[in-house]
């Protein structure tokens, strides 16, 4: 759908509004917050303190938040339209080349139509190392330049949300070695209703990782579950990304950041929904745990240690599906009820 540039400046000059006006109201609490980038690092104190007072709150009571001036609007419309470039240039039997070989593959093509799950897509490791697809031309370019400035953004929020924790800007760098980090890029075509199998997209679950950016063609399914328990429909604006957090920086954490739960439904998805959701990942050797400030009597650590990689084999699957193990990382409850009492006990 082609916009004006008066329309687009409109509407960026109404994000920024918004994201100011969030940093003095916090009662919009079915309202998913909008954080400005350019914000969490302005030169005017006040303004710069009361933006990380924001993502803070956000952090701690959603677990998600739209990012405004984050990837300027021409890189992330580019992405999209290679995206949709790839999924209509190119056919099934030659995006099947990608099903998987080994446990290794770095690029890997997937295609679910059930009850369950109704959606086709394909996951690339982007980083350390970038790979993509080589055909079409338009996609691995569009797609490459988009992620050198999520990973620029990446860095940045690691500043930002280290700080709103209480610590330097590169404690969270630092403990996930993020130059190292391990990205994957989920490239996603959902279909309209209509053509569906069922009315889930995709079934609620959590990501791993530091955090989750999410881009995407027209709004449709995306809901998210806040913190206070309502599911609440995701509407991304022009010019914006959404952020999740992922579930190492909930076991970093100990659960004072929490990382989101979510799911897509196709109910009233007229046309075909392209997205890129991108897992932000520790490096692969990276061991996650409770760290030591976060724990004390009243918060025994509530998440065992393990490394990126072991997380991400721990269900059988590979590095490369990205999936989830939050819940078995989380501790019994006796054992959790056992290290209260011992903390109590060296008092």
């Amino acid at each position: 759908m082609a916009h004006s540039v008066e329309m687009l400046g409109q509407e960026c000059f109404d994000l920024k509004n918004k994201a100011i006006a969030h940093l003095h109201d916090y009662s919009f609490m079915d309202e998913i917050p909008t954080i400005d980038y350019s914000l969490l690092f302005s030169k005017d104190h006040n303004e710069r303190a009361k933006s990380l007072e924001h993502l803070g709150k956000a952090c701690q009571d959603f677990g998600c938040f739209y990012l405004i001036n984050g990837v300027e609007e021409r890189v992330v419309e580019g992405a999209l339209k290679g995206i949709s470039d790839y999924f209509e240039l190119t056919n099934q039997e030659e995006r099947s080349e990608y099903l998987k070989k080994n446990s290794m593959d770095r690029i890997r093509w997937y295609l679910r139509s059930d009850a369950g799950e109704n959606r086709e897509n394909i996951k690339i490791v982007t980083h350390p190392e970038y790979h993509c697809p080589s055909k079409p031309d338009s996609c691995k370019d569009a797609i490459g330049e988009y992620l050198k400035g999520m990973h620029e953004v990446e860095l940045g929020l690691a500043k930002a949300i280290s700080t709103t924790l209480g610590y330097e800007e590169t404690y969270i760098e630092k403990e996930f070695k993020l130059e190292a980090g391990f990205d994957v890029a989920t490239l996603n075509l959902y279909p309209p209703s209509l053509q569906s199998k069922g009315s889930t997209g995709l079934a609620e679950h959590t990501d791993p990782g530091f955090f989750v950016s999410l881009i995407q063609d027209v709004n449709g399914g995306l809901q998210v579950l806040s913190h206070q328990g309502n599911w609440i429909t995701v509407n991304i604006p022009r010019n914006t990304i959404f952020i999740g957090i992922g579930d190492h920086l909930e076991i970093l954490t100990n659960g004072k950041y929490k990382s989101h739960i979510h799911q897509v439904i196709l109910d009233n998805n007229e046309v075909k929904r392209i997205s890129m959701a991108t897992l932000h990942g520790p490096s692969l050797d990276t061991l996650v745990a409770p760290a030591p400030g976060f724990i004390n009597d009243s918060h025994p650590p509530t998440y065992r240690g393990m490394t990126y990689k072991e997380s991400l084999e721990l269900n059988g699957f590979d590095e490369i599906d990205v999936q989830s193990s939050l819940i078995q990382l989380q501790m019994p409850l006796f054992l959790i009820s056992c290290m209260v009492l011992y903390f109590y006990n060296c008092l």
